[in-house]
């Protein structure tokens, strides 16, 4: 029926941006089955253009021409498994096939609970499965994927030797796909291609008589999913999954194997590529530059240290705990302490490059900006401080202590301060307007599309018009909230201390999910890819898929985590009051 070739987008003409182009060549001399044809195609478009999944090509474009259909998607570098199973001498390894038996379930999960209506693959098989790059799986070809409605029978379509027995009377269900993965699953690690043997006729073929290096405990899971009757099977994907990764478990082989990012393996205990340990709690956020991690410490000190290998570079001493988040200059670091100064420090060597007097704590972290670090104060003054000197340009009396980090645009400066006040003023100082919440305003506030976001101590977070501070809308949470939203894809992060991490929709305000944790979170999501990425009081730092609000690991540590992780090249950097400093795989 055609083709898939290797292309370039031409509309990037600087880059070069690879596409698979799926063609699709319509000759049937029937007019039905042309239909026919072409609705399967465009069903599949359809499919994928509602699909955010790691391991689900995107797809760009789709456009006819005469007789032809084109889907325009994602390149995927790789081989398919019916290539690898044929290319492989010998059987492959148990532990590598968990772990593509892993990812396929997490994908099939994601389908089978897409909302609003499930949606069933009915073609799993080898050759629908891409190993990319990576060694992860990328499932292609929704070519005959069907939005699931109970009861409702079909047309046999599917793969002989995959598909179950009640696919051949039209049915397609969740059991349906369950069945197909142990198919295939029994074709990877046997290398017997059910298309050449009896239907049904698995029973017959014993993994562990062909290949005895499987354990007892994955045949006993494949077994399960070939059952000739649905019920007999697993009910659900995840029941398969779970299966799965207890197996694992049993065997030893789950600390062995590596899933792709959007896997969640309970139990699979994450491990820190490094930890480095400081005299006192880590209570702020650590700054990334140039290959060095930048910690401040209750303990009065800055840490410097590498970021591959978590060892000490040096330390900068002040006289109060450091919580203020450095920001990074050419070669300078500045940063605010309790000792009530703002300190410039060279970064290579840890020298004090000037320091900048408050009469009050500086919890503030700096935002640097046309030619001055600008920082809030505990003597209610937002500081606008020259980069060079170290000498004040002006200050801004907001009314109330300043802890909220400004957010600084081309052209204006917006930050909050205790006393409730929300300030939106210029670069030479003036104050453009002033928005006042019930009750103070320590969390950093985030703008976006001419809209401001920032949560307060009085159960709200608030969207502001960026120009004149009119409130667009009020989200209510249970409680109050200290934590500096974060936004991305019309949808704003925040935490709060009613143990929520929520989601809410930009636009509208509406809820779009939430998250429990064991404790509150005064800390702040970061995201970073398809991840959201934040810590809690109960210690442990979460990471969520942040469309769906699902769990995909958590990582404890031995104390409260109050700042928010840095995420650089794939690594997580996140302190936290255990007085250890964390890098973790992202």
């Amino acid at each position: 029926m055609g083709s898939v070739y290797r292309a370039r987008d031409l509309h990037f003409p600087n880059v070069i941006k690879l596409v698979a182009v799926k063609e699709m060549i319509n000759q049937a001399p029937d007019p039905l089955v042309r239909q026919t044809i072409v609705s399967n195609f465009e069903r599949e478009a359809n499919i994928l253009a509602t699909l955010s999944h790691p391991a689900i090509p995107r797809i760009y474009d789709y456009f006819s021409l005469d007789n032809r259909s084109y889907l325009v998607l994602e390149f995927i570098g790789g081989h398919d498994l019916e290539v690898i199973i044929s290319q492989t001498e010998g059987f492959l390894p148990e532990e590598q096939v968990l772990a593509w038996a892993i990812e396929l379930c997490d994908v099939m999960s994601f389908l089978h609970n897409h909302k609003p209506d499930p949606i069933i693959f009915r073609d799993l098989k080898p050759s629908n499965v891409m190993i990319n790059q990576h060694n992860h799986v990328i499932l292609i070809d929704f070519g005959i994927a069907k939005v699931f409605q109970s009861g409702q029978k079909g047309t046999m379509i599917g793969t002989e030797g995959y598909s179950p027995p009640e696919q051949y009377r039209g049915e397609a269900s969740v059991q349906a796909d369950i069945y197909a993965l142990g198919a295939s699953l029994h074709h990877i690690v046997t290398k017997r291609d059910p298309r050449l043997e009896p239907p049904f006729s698995f029973n017959e073929r014993p993994v562990r008589k062909i290949n005895p290096n499987v354990s007892a405990e994955l045949e006993s899971v494949i077994n399960i999913a070939l059952q000739y009757t649905p019920s007999d099977r697993f009910k659900s994907v995840e029941d398969f999954k779970q299966a799965l990764i207890a197996a694992g478990r049993k065997t030893g082989l789950l600390n062995r194997i590596n899933v792709g990012p959007s896997v969640i393996v309970q139990g699979n205990d994450i491990k820190p590529l490094w930890v480095f340990k400081c005299e006192d709690e880590i209570r702020g956020t650590p700054a990334y530059h140039n290959g060095s991690l930048f910690v401040g410490c209750y303990d009065n000190n800055l840490y410097a240290l590498d970021a591959a290998e978590g060892k000490f570079q040096w330390k900068y001493a002040t006289d109060g705990g450091v919580v203020s988040r450095p920001a990074v200059f050419e070669e300078s670091l500045f940063f605010g302490s309790e000792d009530k100064l703002v300190h410039a420090v060279n970064m290579r060597s840890g020298k004090v490059v000037w320091t900048y007097a408050t009469d009050g704590r500086v919890r503030s972290s700096p935002r640097i900006a046309d030619g001055h670090v600008f920082v809030g104060s505990d003597d209610r003054m937002l500081h606008a401080i020259n980069l060079a000197t170290g000498r004040r340009a002006w200050t801004v009396d907001a009314g109330g202590e300043v802890r909220s980090t400004p957010f600084v645009t081309p052209d204006l400066i917006y930050f909050g301060a205790e006393s409730g006040d929300f300030i939106c003023a210029n670069f030479n100082g003036n104050i453009k307007w002033r928005f006042k919440a019930k009750r103070s305003l320590t969390s950093s506030p985030w703008v976006y599309k001419d809209t401001v976001f920032v949560s307060s101590v009085d159960n709200h977070l608030y969207a502001l018009d960026a120009k004149s501070g009119w409130a667009v809308w009020r989200f209510r949470m249970d409680k109050p909230s200290i934590s500096s939203p974060a936004v991305a894809d019309d949808m704003v992060f925040v935490g709060c201390s009613d143990a929520h991490i929520y989601a809410v929709d930009a636009r509208s305000s509406k809820e779009i999910w939430r998250f429990k944790t064991e404790h509150q979170v005064n800390g702040s999501p970061v995201l970073y890819k398809d991840a959201l990425y934040c810590g809690s009081i109960d210690g442990n730092l979460y990471c969520i898929e942040y469309k769906t609000g699902r769990m995909r690991w958590k990582f404890n540590t031995k104390g409260p985590i109050t700042g928010t992780p840095v995420v650089y090249d794939d690594i997580i950097y996140v302190g936290s009051n255990d007085h250890l400093v964390y890098a973790l795989l992202a």
